[in-house]
């Protein structure tokens, strides 16, 4: 998909939290599919993921919850992810996110 990659950082060392600001770049974007693999991802993780738009901040195990983010084409989203494996699942869910979600448009 293209673009500047997201730049992740630990952004509270007593907690190990590490959060990422993340553009979508699908033309869908996180609709219910997209939805389905960040939680899918996320699961995989022994990890708290909170996920963020205009204010508003879900949790990013709910699909529901981040599909009522509505984050369309272009908009960026601020994860966030602490515990156990946190620097893993961000990693691997910002990866996801510029990826597209695998789509082809």
């Amino acid at each position: 998909m293209g673009g500047k990659r997201a730049r992740i950082e630990l952004s509270d060392p007593a907690s190990g939290t590490y959060a990422a600001n993340v553009l979508i770049p699908n033309k869908k974007g996180l609709h219910a599919r997209a939805s389905a693999q960040f939680v899918r991802t996320a699961g995989d993780y022994k990890a708290n993921i909170q996920v963020s738009r205009d204010g508003q901040t879900v949790g990013g195990t709910s699909i529901m919850g981040l599909m009522m983010l509505a984050a369309g084409q272009g908009d960026f989203i601020h994860i966030e992810a602490s515990g156990e494996s946190a620097k893993a699942a961000i990693h691997a869910l910002v990866a996801l996110v510029e990826d597209g979600f695998g789509e082809e448009d």
